[in-house]
């Protein structure tokens, strides 16, 4: 008997997409298999190709900076060096951490600690100021948790003990690579544990982060001086400022920092020693023997269920390329991204960003002066696409020598990298800099300049291809660029103005309808059960929202082609969603992704829209169907 095939009104994203799932192969190296996935993996196959060939001198760039990326890819597959060397090339700083048996003494070493990637007791950064984003702040922020979200050490979570239990095994492990005695080594792993099951109830949430809005809470240095004792924030500020030392800081976490003398006590001093030298250890392996390395990423591959690590060339690509990213980006971008189709998706953000203004002036639940100040914050969105024109400068500063171990050279690139983040804080914002290079497969919307990035190894089938039809394009790049430009509408970017500043440019009243259709599509999407959990719609609501409005301005579009093809659109639109992933990855993605499962990415937006039904001829009686009075539509 033949199985019966799903209806497309059932299911449209396993109608699509379930011939291909029945069939397709997670690689060993990865969780995930499909749209995104493959696309990523094209260019890395791509892009692994071109180095060996840079490597071996058989291919050239005129990028000068490449030149570094690759010398970096080489010292990484010296696996004969790095295995010779073991644990050898992190012992000082080990040994440094190790030698501070006081607070007096950390505050001195503080500065240094820094600049060397070891966790304080509390993370500080720089970022663009939310309230004048042309300005940098100071952040402060709680330290780094093991676990993935702060539910993962709720009492009964079977999951979190697991990986607990898997952390702590590859701890041990790697721990007794070092000097430390065995005595020594299980102290020092028993102190981490306990230390960040201390700062797990103190952190935020992933729910918490996930309006990031709220992060803007400014303090004077001093008042979080007195939430920080003992440990000297203000010492650790004059280290690296001197007399430009900020008055003001931007606290992202306040109830982990309030309530730090709950977690930094003076009985607490030694188990953050610990908990950092641990710490420090791990995040090194990738940079140590093959042996080490592999042992590092036991708990990454337990948590996202991934079979095996990638190969050593595969591994020495993605090093170069993340350390790299730029200039590696702007290489895949001149090299495999044409001018036509630049111009050609650059024509078709426009068209979105018109089109997109005709809705908001047709809004119904706007006031005048509110749909005005949202359309002057349209306007001014810039459009990064493909890949930037020039490197920046700091890229021609992250060198080091040729007889580095590949441990001191990952050091003196982050030490670099660290530096020039700090001293922004004495310069205004580039605006010009990119979130993401072109060599990645994503797109993003920056609250802080209001802008939007398509890199060049996105803009390929089935997201955009000249070669498809209008319809295809709109269902897919079309639909990914109004999701982008949609979030400088949703519930956290609605609280940023044109020029990105935090700023209220709304009436009370639109304030007030917007939050309301914002709860219809928490609701629309929380408690779904999904893998044996259930979606939380607090979690996902901005990147629905998003995906809503990316839906909304693409079928407008659609309506005033002379030839619409409805269906074309849907089905590409479900394609591009396609997503195989293993269990573990799954579960992980449903408790800490902002996104909604890639399933209900495909099923769920199509629902609010009356083109779905007309295009499919879905009725009351298929599952794709929900009552007109329950569809949402805010953008």
């Amino acid at each position: 008997m033949s199985e019966e095939r799903i209806r497309i009104q059932d299911d449209l994203y396993e109608a699509v997409n379930g011939e291909w799932l029945k069939t397709a192969v997670i690689p060993e190296d990865r969780p995930i298999a499909g749209g995104f996935a493959e696309l990523e993996q094209d260019v890395e196959k791509t892009m692994m190709a071109d180095f060996k060939a840079f490597s071996e001198g058989t291919k050239t760039s005129d990028i000068p900076e490449l030149k570094y990326a690759v010398a970096l890819y080489r010292k990484f597959l010296d696996t004969e060096r790095r295995n010779r060397e073991g644990i050898t090339p992190v012992l000082p700083l080990l040994d440094k951490i190790r030698s501070i048996t006081s607070v007096e003494e950390l505050n001195a070493a503080a500065s240094d600690l820094l600049m060397e990637g070891v966790g304080l007791p509390v993370q500080v950064s720089v970022e663009a100021d939310m309230q004048d984003a042309m300005k940098n702040s100071f952040i402060v922020k709680g330290p780094e948790i093991i676990l993935p979200d702060t539910t993962y050490y709720e009492e009964g979570s079977e999951t979190g003990k697991q990986l607990l239990a898997v952390f702590a095994d590859m701890a041990a492990r790697v721990l007794s690579c070092t000097p430390l005695s065995k005595e020594e080594q299980r102290i020092w792993l028993d102190d981490t544990l306990t230390y960040d099951a201390l700062i797990a109830k103190k952190v935020k949430s992933r729910v918490e982060w996930s309006e990031y809005y709220k992060s803007y809470n400014p303090m004077s240095a001093d008042e979080v001086a007195a939430f920080t004792a003992p440990f000297d924030i203000r010492k650790l500020l004059s280290d690296l400022y001197g007399d430009r030392a900020p008055s003001t800081l931007i606290v992202y976490d306040p109830r982990a920092i309030r309530e730090m003398n709950g977690y930094f006590t003076e009985e607490n001093f030694s188990r953050y020693l610990h908990w950092a030298y641990v710490c420090a250890l791990l995040k090194t392996t990738g940079c140590l023997s093959e042996e080490l390395s592999a042992l590092g990423r036991t708990y990454e591959r337990t948590l996202m269920g991934v079979d095996a690590d990638p190969s050593m060339e595969k591994q020495a690509y993605q090093t170069a390329s993340q350390q790299y990213s730029e200039p590696v980006g702007i290489y895949y971008g001149r090299t495999y991204f044409g001018e036509e189709a630049k111009k050609d998706v650059i024509s078709l953000v426009r068209k979105i960003i018109e089109t997109y203004q005709s809705r908001i002036e047709k809004n119904t639940f706007l006031a005048a002066s509110t749909k005005a100040e949202a359309v002057k914050k349209l306007s001014a969105i810039e459009i990064k696409m493909g890949y930037p024109d020039s490197v920046k400068e700091l890229w021609s500063r992250l060198v080091f020598d040729e007889d580095d171990s590949l441990y001191a050279a990952m050091a003196k690139l982050s030490a670099i990298r660290r530096k020039d983040l700090f001293d922004r804080l004495l310069k205004p914002v580039d605006r010009t800099e990119w979130l993401m290079p072109g060599h990645m497969v994503n797109a993003c919307y920056n609250p802080s300049s209001n802008d939007i990035t398509f890199p060049a190894a996105i803009l390929r089938k089935p997201f955009y291809s000249l070669e498809q039809s209008i319809s295809e394009n709109l269902g897919g790049i079309g639909a990914v660029i109004g999701h982008e430009i949609s979030h400088a509408f949703d519930n956290n970017g609605a609280n940023f103005d044109e020029h990105g500043n935090l700023k209220n440019w709304w009436t009370e009243d639109d304030f007030k309808a917007f939050k309301d259709l914002t709860e219809e599509m928490i609701k629309q999407f929380d408690g779904i059960e999904f893998h044996g959990g259930k979606v939380n719609g607090e979690l996902v609501v901005s990147e629905n929202i998003a995906d809503n409005g990316g839906m909304g301005v693409t079928l407008e579009i659609m309506r005033q082609l002379p030839d619409p093809d409805y269906k074309a659109y849907f089905i590409n639109w479900a394609r591009v969603w396609c997503m195989k992933a293993k269990e573990e990855y799954i579960q992980l993605l449903l408790v800490n992704d902002v996104h909604s499962p890639n399933v209900l990415r495909a099923n769920m937006p199509p629902r609010n829209f009356s083109e779905w039904y007309e295009a499919f001829g879905v009725t009351g009686s298929d599952r794709m169907y929900i009552a007109p009075e329950k569809r949402i539509s805010i953008w």
